[in-house]
């Protein structure tokens, strides 16, 4: 059996406020703290089957990043929750709300009605 760790380091400010975070993993080549302006960890409780959430961004964090970011993350929770249902029907509603939050925020461009 093998074990990985994976390591996030937030640095606060005076008001506990998140100045840096960074992130580093035993596999990844050379094993280097990783800068990074937002992490989103959740975390199913197996007894109580309940969901742990932390969500932290640095205070640098534009609205535009949030905006992607918050994109690329919705579009890989329906990946991975087809993976793990194979339910395509539900996928591709999620995937519809996915790509009209991506039109919204100017992240894709907006389909043509023609």
């Amino acid at each position: 059996m093998q074990e990985k760790e994976i390591k996030i380091k937030v640095v606060l400010d005076d008001r506990n406020t998140p100045e840096s975070i960074f992130w580093q993993a035993d596999d990844q080549p050379g094993a280097e703290r990783i800068p990074c302006k937002a992490f989103l960890l959740s975390l199913f409780d197996k007894e109580h089957l309940d969901t742990f959430k932390l969500d932290l961004w640095t205070k640098d964090l534009q609205v535009n990043e949030m905006d992607k970011f918050m994109f690329q993350t919705l579009r890989g929770l329906v990946d991975t929750y087809y993976k793990a249902t194979n339910n395509g029907e539900l996928s591709n509603e999620l995937q519809r709300f996915v790509h009209y939050f991506g039109e919204k925020t100017g992240i894709i461009e907006p389909e043509s009605e023609d």
